[in-house]
C-alpha cells in the first residue's frame, strides 16, 4: 500500500506526528551533547618524578571521572605522547614549577579545558607542542567540514539511486563523486583557506573516503531496502554522526554513548583521520581509516548484492507458475 493511497485523514495525522518527533529528534541529538560537553575520561599525561608529580595528580583526580591520567618518566616522553595522540595534553613537572603541554591542532576547546584545569587558578607556563594551523587557530573550518561532507554523501547516495544507477556503473559513479569532491573540497580547505596543512594528496584522500563512506552506505541502504534505506541512511548520518563526531570539541568530551558512537559512524571518523594526517603526520590514523573503509567496502558491496537480490526476487513474484500439461 503507497501513502497516496491511505485516507486523507491518515495522511493529516502522519504529517502532523512525523514533523514534531523529527523535530524532537533533532533537537535531542544535537541540543544534548552540546548542552553536556565536559571532559569523560580524557587522556592526559603527567610527567617527572612520582614525589613530584603526586600532588599534582591528586589535584587532577579530584575532579572524578574527568581525566583519565597517564604517567611519564620526563618532558620528552611526554611531548611524544602528545605528538602521537596518546594524550591531548601533559602537566610536566619541573625545578621551575609546572609546565603545561598541549595541542591545540588536536581540539582547541580541549587545550582551553587542560588550561583551566592544570592551572588551578594560577599561572602556568603552556606550550602548544602541536598547534592549530595560523589561519585557523579555532579549527573552524575543520569543524564546518562535518556538514558538507556528509550532506555530499548523502546527496551522492540519493542520486545514484533515483537515477537508477546499478552495479559497477553506481559503484563508479560514487567512487568518481567521491574522488572529485575530495579533490574539491582539499583545494578549499588546504590549498585557499590553509586550514588542513600537510600532504595535499592525503588530505584530498581523506576527504575522499570520506564522502565515499557516507555514499556508499546510504546507497546500499537504498538497494537492500529500496527508498527507505535513503531516508534511513540520511537520518543515521545527519541526527547521529553529525552531532556525536566531536568536531568541535573532541569525543571524550561529549556524554556516553555519544562520543564513542560517534567515532563508529564516518563524519566523526572522517573528522578524526583529518586531524591526523594535517597535523600529527598521520599518528593515530588506523582506527579511523579502518572504521571509513569498512563503511565503504560494505556500502559498495551492498550495492552490488542488493540490487541483484531484489532483483531476482521481484523476477520470481512477476513470473506466473506453469500449469501441468493434460495428458493426451
Amino acid at each position: 500500500m503507497s501513502p497516496t493511497s491511505l485516507p486523507p485523514r491518515l495522511r493529516i495525522a502522519a504529517v502532523l506526528v512525523l514533523i514534531p518527533a523529527l523535530v524532537a529528534l533533532a533537537l535531542w541529538a544535537f541540543a544534548w551533547p552540546a548542552a553536556r560537553t565536559a571532559p569523560r575520561d580524557l587522556p592526559l599525561g603527567v610527567a617527572g618524578p612520582p614525589a613530584a608529580t603526586a600532588p599534582v595528580a591528586q589535584q587532577l583526580e579530584q575532579r572524578k571521572g574527568a581525566f583519565d591520567l597517564h604517567r611519564y618518566a620526563d618532558e620528552a616522553e611526554a611531548r611524544d605522547a602528545v605528538e602521537g595522540r596518546e594524550v591531548y595534553g601533559a602537566v610536566v613537572v619541573t625545578p621551575r614549577g609546572p609546565k603545561l603541554l598541549t595541542a591545540s591542532a588536536a581540539s582547541p576547546a580541549v587545550a582551553q579545558v587542560l588550561q583551566q584545569a592544570a592551572a588551578s587558578g594560577q599561572e602556568i607556563a603552556t606550550e602548544d607542542v602541536v598547534p592549530a594551523a595560523a589561519s585557523d587557530p579555532r579549527g573552524a573550518v575543520l569543524n564546518t567540514s562535518v556538514l558538507p561532507l556528509a550532506l555530499a554523501g548523502i546527496g551522492a547516495g540519493v542520486a545514484v539511486t533515483l537515477l537508477g544507477l546499478r552495479g559497477l556503473v553506481a559503484v563508479g559513479a560514487l567512487a568518481g563523486s567521491a574522488a572529485l569532491v575530495g579533490a574539491v573540497a582539499a583545494a578549499l580547505s588546504h590549498s585557499w583557506l590553509e586550514a588542513l596543512p600537510g600532504n595535499w594528496w592525503a588530505v584530498a584522500g581523506v576527504f575522499a573516503l570520506a564522502t565515499l563512506a557516507v555514499s556508499g552506505a546510504v546507497a546500499g541502504l537504498a538497494a537492500l531496502l529500496g527508498r527507505p534505506g535513503l531516508g534511513l541512511g540520511a537520518l543515521l548520518v545527519m541526527l547521529v554522526g553529525n552531532p556525536f563526531s566531536g568536531a568541535a570539541s573532541a569525543p571524550e568530551m561529549l556524554p556516553e554513548p555519544a562520543g564513542a558512537l560517534g567515532q563508529w559512524l564516518p563524519p566523526g571518523a572522517g573528522v578524526s583521520l583529518l586531524r591526523s594526517v594535517s597535523f600529527f603526520d598521520g599518528a593515530g590514523a588506523v582506527g579511523s581509516a579502518l572504521t571509513l573503509t569498512w563503511w565503504a567496502v560494505l556500502g559498495l558491496g551492498a550495492v552490488l548484492v542488493g540490487h541483484a537480490v531484489r532483483g531476482r526476487t521481484a523476477s520470481a513474484r512477476e513470473t506466473p507458475e506453469r500449469e501441468p500439461a493434460m495428458a493426451g
